[in-house]
């Protein structure tokens, strides 16, 4: 059999809260206040094809893992959820280090706007970097996408979320934040941070004495720490932009 290629055009592109690759959820649907729109161009074939969408309360997206920094394909890779320290084949992950880089993940749609010559189609619960290109989306059909005796053979449960708390500074600025819903970047921050983003080989360790971890959520930068299984936000930072 001849195996010839194939060339994808992207459809549109992302805008995420997640400009940084460090601190993405490992997947989607683990922090559902993680916000984004998948942006097209308001053409009148855009429009047409979108049609009907709206009435599904969710979607597949298939995408392009960009911004990666792996180089050649690695059959064998280490998932966090292992610990980072077992090798598995990576067609048994959701690894993005892929012979080819796509990605496919389920969000919830709040809705589509026009805006300015745009479409956007508004998700919650998504696990994309910022500028991500979409190849396809699809809508989430439940009576055939929902398979209740399938197995995840290592991926069975949920991990346990760290509890995450602040101190006094990071409470200061999260109060007088320009977000025109504060309580929405909170919980999107708490979220992201209690699935425990640091390296695989670091997770379910506190790490050297409290060594303070970065990144960047929205328009802040946070600084966190994890002591005795617990996540402290010690410093919250707008980036001026």
């Amino acid at each position: 059999m001849v195996t010839e290629a194939v060339t994808f055009t992207p459809i549109a592109h992302i805008e995420s809260c997640y400009p940084d690759r460090f601190g993405i959820p490992r997947q989607a649907g683990l922090v559902p206040s993680a916000y984004a729109n998948i942006i097209f161009d308001a053409t009148e074939e855009n429009k047409l094809a979108l049609r009907g969408i709206g009435e599904f309360s969710h979607i597949w997206v298939l995408f392009v893992f960009h911004g990666q920094t792996f180089g050649a394909f690695k059959p064998l890779v280490r998932p966090p959820r292992l610990g980072g320290n077992k090798y598995i084949g990576v067609y048994a992950t959701r690894s993005p280090n892929r012979a080819n880089p796509l990605g496919m993940s389920a969000v919830r749609l709040l809705g589509i706007a026009e805006q300015k010559g745009k479409l956007r189609l508004q998700v919650q619960g998504g696990d994309f970097l910022d500028g991500t290109p979409v190849i396809d989306i699809k809508p989430y059909v439940p009576y055939a996408d929902a398979i209740d005796s399938a197995q995840g053979a290592w991926a069975i449960e949920p991990e346990t979320l760290l509890p995450v708390y602040w101190s006094s500074a990071a409470e200061a600025v999260l109060a007088e934040s320009m977000e025109p819903k504060p309580g929405l970047l909170r919980r999107l921050i708490e979220e992201t941070l209690g699935q425990d983003p640091r390296p695989g080989y670091k997770r379910g360790k506190d790490g050297r004495g409290g060594q303070r971890w970065n990144m960047q959520v929205s328009d802040y930068s946070v600084f966190w720490t994890v002591e005795n299984g617990v996540a402290q936000v010690t410093h919250l930072e707008r980036i001026e932009l």
